[in-house]
């Protein structure tokens, strides 16, 4: 029996890694979410986890009293997050949304334990020294995004040195075919509307400007040791075929099912088990067609700033995610246009010069700049 800690347990991810976990009778000796405390709260008396945190400091007095009867260590805040992925476990799923996912990937490392990927920023912004930090601690990243997931099991029993490319599908997201001049007056709504994935809020809005599939790009040059031109996006729009590895004597290996995360979810934490999943089975006739296109990479300029970023290589990859972050929560807000997301992203490429990446500190002092320079845009 495996023993499990969730970060960003109240989250979509996080919430089906309970389900599957649960289902599969995996102990939870860590949960910790940012600001749900009710759900929280449930978790915790269902599964007794002997950490839990709330990431919001200002919720954690009254997670601590609603929790006093409940034997179990609270705490709160980054401090929080890392006492989580520092206790021991078998391995710890990281789905936390943006940059405060790096330094509990880090530190849960350092503890030697296996790591369950589903927050992205952790190898965008510091793919480089999360990687070389894997390696030194003998310590195994288990990809949960389905394309990941599914370039993984592509190459289960292959060598990677055999690899001709990866082919990384897109959905293409709610604005597919779409040019300049029909996304000026897009809204939020619009831009949650996804046709074939619920997720939460960031996420669908990184899909919507396909800058969610540029911070895929990124990390899977990271996960599998590829060079930015071995990676291949094509657009996907039934989420039918979740990734596929061309080998070098041009054999193509696709990996299929329904679009449904509890499936690579659930291959990340059972790894190398394979077992029944509670999903719905893949019938390829009831889809009929699955068709297969090129990104409109001119439309969609955060896509192309993000496969710039990683080809020019040191901050810049934490730079643009970053800058998205900045700029997808000032959309959220209402304080930007749709647009301007992705004119924001691509502008940061020449603004700042070359810098490598060593250490945390250096994600830290890169991420700080970025933010600053999406608020001076906006000042503007």
């Amino acid at each position: 029996m495996k023993t499990i800690s969730i970060l960003g347990s109240t989250g979509s991810i996080g919430t089906q890694a309970i389900d599957v976990a649960a289902n599969h009778e995996m102990r939870i000796s860590g949960l910790a979410a940012h600001s749900n405390i009710k759900l929280l709260e449930e978790q915790v008396r269902r599964f007794k986890p002997e950490y839990a945190c709330i990431y919001d400091e200002n919720l954690y007095a009254e997670l601590k009293q609603n929790l006093s009867d409940v034997f179990v260590k609270i705490s709160c805040g980054m401090d929080g997050l890392c006492t989580v992925a520092r206790n021991k476990c078998d391995i710890m799923l990281n789905s936390v949304v943006g940059m405060v996912g790096l330094l509990p990937t880090l530190t849960a490392i350092e503890a030697g334990t296996d790591i369950a990927l589903a927050n992205k920023e952790t190898l965008v912004a510091g793919g480089k020294i999360v990687t070389e930090a894997a390696e030194n601690n003998d310590v195994q990243i288990f990809p949960v995004d389905s394309e990941h997931s599914a370039i993984f099991q592509c190459l289960q029993g292959n060598d990677i040195r055999q690899v001709s490319k990866v082919i990384l599908t897109a959905s293409g997201g709610p604005f597919f075919g779409k040019k300049p001049e029909d996304l000026q007056n897009v809204t939020l709504a619009d831009a949650l509307n996804h046709p074939n994935w619920k997720m939460g809020s960031k996420i669908t809005v990184d899909s919507a400007t396909l800058m969610n599939k540029g911070l895929e790009f990124i990390e899977a040059k990271w996960l599998f040791n590829l060079e930015p031109e071995q990676i291949e996006v094509v657009v996907h729009r039934q989420s039918v075929m979740h990734s596929a590895v061309e080998y070098k004597d041009w054999s193509v290996i696709a990996q299929m099912g329904v679009p449904d995360m509890k499936i690579p979810i659930q291959y990340a934490l059972l790894y190398p088990e394979r077992r029944k999943c509670p999903t719905t089975q893949l019938s390829l006739t009831d889809y009929g067609t699955l068709t297969f296109e090129k990104p409109d990479y001119e439309t969609f300029k955060c896509l192309s700033a993000a496969i710039r970023a990683i080809e020019l290589g040191g901050a810049y990859p934490c730079l643009v995610n970053s800058v998205n972050e900045e700029a997808v929560a000032m959309f959220l807000d209402g304080k930007i246009g749709f647009l301007q997301i992705g004119e924001i992203v691509s502008s940061v490429l020449e603004k700042f010069e070359y810098k490598e990446i060593k250490s945390y500190s250096d994600v830290v002092q890169a991420d700080i700049l970025a933010r600053n320079y999406v608020k001076d845009c906006i000042e503007r």
